[in-house]
C-alpha cells in the first residue's frame, strides 16, 4: 500500500530564538502506528530493526553446532530489514555530480518499476552507487531484503543487470543480488556509532545517559564488546561490569546475547535520537535528519518496534520487556495495580512521546528535556524488574543457566544507572549479579541495593512493584513503598515492641 498523507498542516516558520524555534513542517496522519503512538513522519524502515532483533533470536535458538550462532551474529553485523540498498556497478561514469538523495529508478527481475536515492554524494565520472530502496508507510514496508538473513526477499530488489535513470541519464549496471543489496542500519552499528554520535558529535554532546554507561564500562562500544565476546564465549574487558562468557553452553549465551542486543545497544540509540531531537530544535536545524520530530519519531520507532503496530502484538524490544514485566510485578494498566494489560510504563511513555512531539512541532525546545529525563527514568523501570525477576528465580528457586545468564543481561542493562548513583550499591549488585557459574544470587540484597537508590533514579518503589506469584506477592518478598518504611521495617519495630513490652510485664 502506498504512502499517504492524509492532511498538510503548515506551521509558521517563524525564528523566536535558539532555544525556542517553530517549525515549518508537514503534520501527517500516517496509517503506521507505533503502539498508538502517531508519528509526524515515515519511520516505518526504522520500526523493521526489531524484524532483525527476531532473526537474530531465531538463529540463536538453532544453537552454534547447527550454525545458528553464525548466522545470527551475521545478522547483527550486516542486517537484513532496515535500511536496505543496492551497491551497483555502472557501465559508464555518471555525466555530473550525484547528490545525496537524488531519485534513481530502475527495474526488478520481473520488470516491476524499483524506486529509490543515492546513498551518499558521487562525483562526476563515478562508476559505482549505492541506491537506498524507497520504503511505504505500511509493513511489509520494502520488497528487498536481503543482507544476512537467511530467507531473503528480492521481488522488490534491482535485476542483477539492466539499466538506471538518474536524475534523468539512462547507464547501463550490474551487481550480485545475493551479495550487494546491503542495509544501512545494523545493530551493531547502534554501538560502534556510539562515540561518533554520542560523544563527539559536538552541540548536545556528550550525551548524559550514555555517559553514565561509558563511565562506567570504560568502552564507546561496550554493547559490542558484550555481544561479540558472548558470541565467541570470551572475556570482556571494561572498568567495571566485567564478563567471562567462557562457562556458558548455548542456552546462556542466547540470552546474553539476545538481551544485550535489545536492551543494551537498541536501548541507548532510542535514547541518542531523542536527545538528536532536542538538539535539532536547539540549534534551529531544518536540515538536521529532515527536523528534530523526524528524529524524535525515530527514537519511539526503535523502542517499539514494527510488530507493534499490529493489534496485539508487543513485538520485541523495549515496549515488549515492560508489558511482560509488568505481569511479574503488578503494574500493568493505567494505575499501575493490575497484572494484566499495557504496562503502566509504556502507558506513561506513550503519553510523554506524544507530548515530546508536540512540544517540539511548536518549536518549544526547552519544554522537551524534562520530558526526555522523564522518559529515561520510566525505562529503566523494566530493566530493574528484569534484574530482581531473575535474582528471584536463581536464589529462591533454583534457576539453571537460562535463568543465571538472564539476570547476568539485565544487570548488565541498568548496572551503570545504579553507579551513577552509588558506585557501592552497584557493586553489590554486580558481585550478586555477574556471568558465573556458582552465583549469588541473594534476592533480598540485591532488591535492597536498587531501592537504595530509586530516588536518584527518578524512579518509585510502586513504578518497580513487587514481585508476584500469580495475583499475590511471593510470601518471603517484602513490598517496598515510597511512602514509607518497607514492611521489614514495620516487621522489624514490632518485633521489637513485643520483645519491649514482654520484658516490661516480666
Amino acid at each position: 500500500m502506498l504512502f499517504r498523507v492524509a492532511a498538510f498542516a503548515l506551521l509558521s516558520a517563524s525564528r523566536v530564538n535558539s532555544s525556542n524555534v517553530r517549525y515549518e513542517s508537514r503534520q501527517l496522519s500516517l496509517e503506521t502506528k507505533f503502539a498508538g503512538y502517531e508519528p509526524n513522519s515515515k519511520v516505518t524502515d526504522h520500526g523493521a530493526i526489531d524484524l532483525d532483533q527476531a532473526a537474530i533470536e531465531t538463529e540463536l535458538e538453532k544453537g552454534k553446532d547447527a550454525g545458528g550462532f553464525a548466522i545470527a551474529q551475521a545478522i547483527y553485523e550486516k542486517g537484513g530489514n532496515s535500511k536496505s540498498y543496492a551497491s551497483i556497478k555502472l557501465s559508464s561514469g555518471i555525466p555530473k555530480a550525484l547528490e545525496k538523495g537524488a531519485k534513481i529508478v530502475g527495474k526488478n527481475t520481473a520488470s516491476g518499476a524499483v524506486t529509490g536515492t543515492a546513498k551518499s554524494a558521487a562525483a562526476a565520472g563515478a562508476t559505482e552507487i549505492d541506491v537506498v530502496y524507497d520504503t511505504v508507510d505500511s509493513y511489509p514496508h520494502v520488497m528487498c531484503k536481503v543482507g544476512a538473513l537467511k530467507i531473503p526477499v528480492t521481488g522488490g530488489c534491482l535485476a542483477a543487470t539492466g539499466k538506471v535513470s538518474i536524475d534523468g541519464t539512462e547507464i547501463g549496471y550490474s551487481y550480485d543480488i545475493k551479495t550487494a543489496n546491503k542495509n544501512g542500519r545494523t545493530m551493531q552499528g547502534f554501538s560502534t556509532a556510539a562515540k561518533a554520535k554520542m560523544f563527539d558529535c559536538g552541540v548536545g554532546c556528550p550525551h548524559k545517559e550514555y555517559m553514565k554507561f561509558y563511565t562506567y564500562y570504560g568502552q564507546h562500544d561496550y554493547a559490542d564488546k558484550w555481544i561479540i565476546a558472548a558470541m565467541g564465549g570470551t572475556k570482556t574487558n571494561f572498568t567495571n561490569g566485567n564478563a567471562d562468557f567462557s562457562p556458558l553452553g548455548d542456552v546462556g549465551k542466547t540470552e546474553v546475547i539476545k538481551k544485550g542486543t535489545a536492551y543494551m545497544s537498541v536501548y541507548m540509540y532510542v535514547i541518542r535520537e531523542f536527545e538528536d531531537a532536542i538538539t535539532d530544535c536547539q540549534v534551529g536545524c531544518m536540515e538536521c535528519n529532515e527536523d528534530p520530530v523526524h528524529a524524535w519519531d525515530e527514537g519511539v520507532a526503535f523502542y517499539a518496534g514494527s510488530m507493534t503496530s499490529e493489534a496485539n502484538e508487543i513485538g520485541e524490544l523495549m515496549y515488549s520487556l515492560a508489558d511482560k514485566r509488568c505481569e511479574n510485578f503488578k503494574t500493568c494498566g493505567e494505575k499501575g495495580d493490575a497484572i494484566s494489560g499495557t504496562s503502566m510504563v509504556n502507558i506513561k511513555l506513550i503519553k510523554l512521546f506524544t507530548k515530546g512531539k508536540n512540544s517540539l512541532l511548536s518549536g518549544k525546545c526547552t519544554e522537551v528535556r524534562p520530558i526526555l529525563d522523564e522518559i529515561t527514568s520510566l525505562m529503566s523501570v523494566p530493566l530493574v524488574q528484569g534484574t530482581l525477576r531473575y535474582a528471584y528465580k536463581v536464589g529462591k528457586q533454583a534457576g539453571a543457566e537460562k535463568e543465571n545468564s538472564e539476570g547476568a543481561a539485565f544487570a548488565a542493562s541498568v548496572l551503570p544507572i545504579v553507579h551513577a548513583c552509588s558506585p557501592a550499591d552497584a557493586k553489590i549488585i554486580y558481585d550478586n549479579m555477574m556471568v558465573s557459574t556458582t552465583p549469588k544470587r541473594d534476592f533480598a540484597t540485591v532488591k535492597k541495593a536498587f531501592e537504595n537508590n530509586y530516588g536518584c533514579m527518578g524512579i518509585t518503589c510502586e513504578m518497580v512493584g513487587t514481585l508476584m506469584e500469580g495475583d499475590k506477592p511471593y510470601a518471603d518478598v517484602e513490598v517496598c513503598s515510597s511512602d514509607g518504611p518497607s514492611r521489614s521495617v514495620v516487621m522489624a519495630l514490632s518485633t521489637a515492641l513485643g520483645a519491649f513490652a514482654v520484658a516490661m510485664l516480666a
